[in-house]
């Protein structure tokens, strides 16, 4: 196990982290363009020079709609709508991004971003908080899960979620003023809020029983693999005799950056591949390897997925999988085998393109077919529990029926047999 670079790319989380709402539809596995590093966009490739016939129809097309549809159009709107039909044609997961949403999907690989810290979510017509961030200025003012935000700074918000979170967000240290109506009451409250840096943490962990660890990962940025690293080291000093056994909850994680997911697999993983990746360019060409260090001393290990765990999530599954090294329990994964390249352009915004295909160690892409796991469980599943800590609370396991399959599973051993180390492709790829 070592440390990686965390590098910039796309994350599907939805709103519900406070920033990147409305922003893509898919789940993604991402890399930078050797230029997002530098800040400088990417130069133009030779010979990819627009065949006149191809630049005449284009040219045409343009003139008609400026001239004849039924709605002036003004030239950028025209041209930004060619670029977006364009690169959303070649496959659901490339956009064109402008400039706001290039710096949204930037700030949502970093694991923090200036704002309020509340996990918003759009339901029943109105705005309302899924759940403050702990620490956070909301937090510490006294929102509550349920609250519906009616108007930010005077101004209605409706179902407006994209603009809830764009009126939210802010530079550390400015004011910005909450109309809230509690749940379950009619009256208006107002909270005047101070903006701060929050950290958004992908990882909670929790004791199930003595010996028995529950470690969840919810989407995957730049900060999981040390969030993964802390969550373990807490579970170990609750356990002082040592982890018997650990469940890796990657239910409903949609992924987020390549390097966190292959980081986590490296965690309990001593040796072998990891992923590899294909493409047509040298940089689209790569390997990951698993180096020595099990952050749980080979303990079992018990993996939860379902149709909502994709890219990202699927590299760590199948990954975790293919050596043997974890029980995979749930339903089968969504099935996003691709990996995505966020390119600056010369004039802002960016390319988010689809530059590789990755393969899980096995050598085996399972792109529109996912993964299966080793205990398929029944009907469409419920979405995880949420963790209570006080005290008194039911136990997770008893609140949640696949978490008690995974626990029993560690307690017995049942299903471990299965779990079978597949034999691994040496893929050829060109350095």
């Amino acid at each position: 196990m070592s440390s990686r670079p965390r590098t910039l790319v796309a994350l599907a989380a939805g709103a519900i982290l406070g920033f990147c709402g409305a922003l893509t539809s898919g789940v993604l596995a991402d890399r930078p363009s050797e230029a997002a590093h530098s800040g400088h966009a990417s130069r133009p490739v030779d010979g990819t020079a627009l065949p006149w016939q191809e630049a005449s129809l284009f040219a045409e097309v343009y003139e008609r709609v400026k001239r004849d549809y039924v709605d002036d159009v003004d030239d950028h709107g025209l041209m930004e709508k060619a670029l977006r039909g364009m690169v959303a044609a070649l496959d659901p997961h490339s956009a064109y991004l402008d400039s706001e949403e290039f710096e949204e999907i930037r700030l949502s690989t970093m694991g923090s971003y200036p704002g309020v810290g509340i996990e918003v979510v759009a339901e029943d017509g109105v705005v309302k908080v899924l759940r403050p961030i702990e620490g956070s200025p909301a937090q510490q003012a006294g929102l509550l899960p349920g609250d519906e935000l009616v108007r930010i700074d005077g101004n209605e918000i409706g179902a407006d979620l994209a603009g809830a979170i764009a009126r939210m967000r802010g530079a550390s240290g400015s004011l910005v003023s909450l109309t809230i109506r509690r749940a379950g009451g009619e009256a208006l409250a107002d909270y005047t809020l101070r903006r701060a840096q929050v950290e958004v943490h992908s990882v909670m962990q929790q004791t199930l029983e003595p010996g028995y660890g529950y470690l969840r990962v919810t989407t995957f940025s730049e900060t999981t693999p040390a969030d993964v690293g802390r969550a373990i080291s807490r579970l170990k000093r609750d356990n002082p005799s040592g982890l018997k056994g650990l469940v890796l909850d990657l239910r409903n994680n949609p992924g987020g950056v390549l390097e966190a997911g292959v980081a986590v697999a490296d965690d309990f993983l001593d040796s072998g591949v990891i992923v590899t990746a294909d493409g047509r360019t040298v940089e689209a060409r790569f390997r990951m390897d698993a180096t020595p260090g099990d952050l749980i001393d080979g303990a079992p290990l018990v993996v939860l997925v379902n149709g909502g765990s994709a890219s990202a999530s699927e590299i760590v599954a199948g990954a975790l999988k293919d050596h043997g090294r974890a029980l995979l329990i749930g339903r089968r994964t969504y099935g996003k085998g691709s990996v995505q390249t966020v390119m600056p352009l010369n004039h802002g915004g960016a390319v988010k393109l689809t530059t590789s295909r990755y393969f899980t160690p096995s050598g085996t892409s399972i792109h529109g077919k996912g993964i299966i796991p080793d205990l398929v469980e029944e009907g469409p599943g419920l979405a995880p529990a949420e963790l209570l800590t006080a005290r008194g609370s039911p136990t997770l396991a008893d609140r949640d029926g696949d978490v008690r399959v995974a626990l029993d599973a560690l307690k017995t051993g049942h299903g471990f047999a299965q779990a079978s180390t597949l034999p691994v492709a040496m893929r050829a790829f060109v350095p």
